[in-house]
């Protein structure tokens, strides 16, 4: 009967555990460098420096990125799968910055409004393999919060 309690208590953890290892080892996440930091989706929202969420009401967001067709016309590309991306640029260093999406709307987060039209506080281009357009603005959002944090 001790050996079945052990192993039912020592289960959750071992499998805990194996997950959490697969996440190390798995591709690195989304992320996005600048000046001598780097920000990027952190893998467990209590991880993160900050939370950002999406709405699909423009009136309720305090943040709003365009969705461009082309390079050229954004304020942000985001380009992946090319051979001369640099392969260190996101490093992990005391000074990464995580951000995370929110499922729910908390007061003081950045809630996000996606179009494909105008006006917006940011305009990216987005061609990827690895990130998502709402990564892409979660993390152009956060990059300009750490960039007005470290100016403060």
């Amino acid at each position: 009967m001790l050996r079945l309690k052990i192993w039912v208590s020592a289960t959750p953890l071992v499998i805990a555990a194996l997950l959490a290892g697969a996440r190390v080892l798995s591709a690195s996440h989304p992320c996005i460098a600048l000046a001598n930091t780097s920000v990027e989706i952190a893998d467990l929202p209590w991880h993160a420096d900050l939370h950002v969420a999406f709405t699909e009401d423009p009136a309720a967001a305090t943040v709003r990125v365009q969705i461009t067709d082309s390079a050229e016309a954004a304020d942000f590309a985001i380009v992946d799968g090319l051979d001369t991306a640099e392969a260190s640029g996101c490093e992990a260093n005391p000074a990464t910055q995580a951000v995370t999406i929110a499922q729910t709307i908390a007061r003081g987060m950045p809630v996000i409004y996606l179009s494909g039209e105008g006006p917006a506080d940011y305009r990216i281009f987005v061609r990827s393999q690895t990130f998502s357009v709402r990564d892409a603005a979660a993390l152009v959002v956060g990059a300009h919060h750490s960039l007005q944090a470290a100016s403060l």
